[in-house]
């Protein structure tokens, strides 16, 4: 198995937690975006906090993040669903700055903290549901904990982390979600919380060779928790060539002969993950005609 998240409790039904492991996962978003390190970081950190969300839903439910910040990054849209699939876009990829103060990726400068981390579920009901939230820091792991703790009622802990070589390639992402269940004892939190302060990246931990399960007792200690599930993790777009006909079709019929008359075809590519699919004149007067 190469990305996956495990599902568990601790402390007897306390705590729930989440540690996934989403290495490749971020890799391959950062290569289909060609994204530099802060745009890598950003878009990741993102990745990673959505696929812990979606871990939440069942069967076909999915859900959207949007986070908008004021830095250069611009905004970021991720889907994820309750099938460990997920799919990222960042508006602009190409975003290198330098170290922070911690002599990280400044992460923060390139969000920004002015702006807001909305999350929209697709239940399968009549109308989605929608939080929002406004950026506390811009780091992303705390704007999703501050959403965690006032949109769904659940005080929570959540770390995100990638790791960045200097050729621009991810070294390893991971990430961590613990919610704090109703009726958990006070000696429990304060442990929790001890051992938060000491616990080193994620993704260090995994570019040194541990395990999620071996997270999982670093954050709970050994013998605490129980694994309920493990869930496979990769990236994926569901487009497709009849998808972007579809969208096409929708289109005046003034467009679609510019598109035949003056280039000759069209050329559509996807946000998400960057592939092209490529319309000749024959097929664009098919569509013409559909759009009739």
């Amino acid at each position: 198995m190469s990305d996956y998240l495990i599902k568990s409790v601790a402390y007897e039904g306390q705590l729930r937690i989440y540690v996934l492991d989403a290495t490749e996962t971020i890799r391959e978003a950062q290569e289909r975006h060609d994204t530099w390190s802060a745009s890598t970081a950003a878009l990741g950190r993102t990745m990673i906090g959505s696929i812990m969300l979606g871990a939440m839903l069942k069967g076909d439910e999915k859900l959207t993040v949007r986070l908008t910040g004021n830095g250069p990054v611009g905004y970021i849209v991720v889907d994820s669903n309750g099938k460990g699939q997920v799919k990222g876009y960042i508006v602009n990829p190409h975003v290198s700055l330098p170290l922070n103060d911690q002599g990280k990726i400044d992460v923060k400068g390139a969000v920004g903290t002015e702006g807001s981390l909305t999350v929209t579920k697709d239940l399968g009901m009549k109308e989605p549901f929608s939080g929002q939230v406004p950026l506390v820091s811009g780091e992303i792991g705390e704007d999703f904990t501050y959403y965690m703790a006032t949109s769904e009622q659940t005080p929570s802990a959540v770390g995100v982390s990638v790791l960045v070589n200097p050729d621009e390639t991810v070294k390893s992402a991971g990430g961590f979600m613990i919610q704090v269940m109703p009726g958990a004892e006070e000696s429990t939190i304060d442990e929790l919380e001890e051992r938060l302060q000491s616990i080193p990246l994620v993704s260090k931990l995994m570019d040194s060779g541990e395990k999620p399960e071996e997270i999982l007792d670093r954050l709970v200690g050994k013998g605490n928790s129980k694994i309920l599930e493990t869930l496979p993790v990769q990236f994926h777009c569901g487009c497709s060539k009849e998808r972007f006909a579809e969208a096409l079709v929708t289109l005046p019929d003034a467009d679609i002969n510019e598109m035949i008359e003056k280039d000759q075809g069209a050329e559509a590519v996807c946000h998400f993950c960057g592939e092209k699919y490529h319309f000749d004149e024959e097929e664009l007067e098919q569509i013409k005609k559909q759009s009739r």
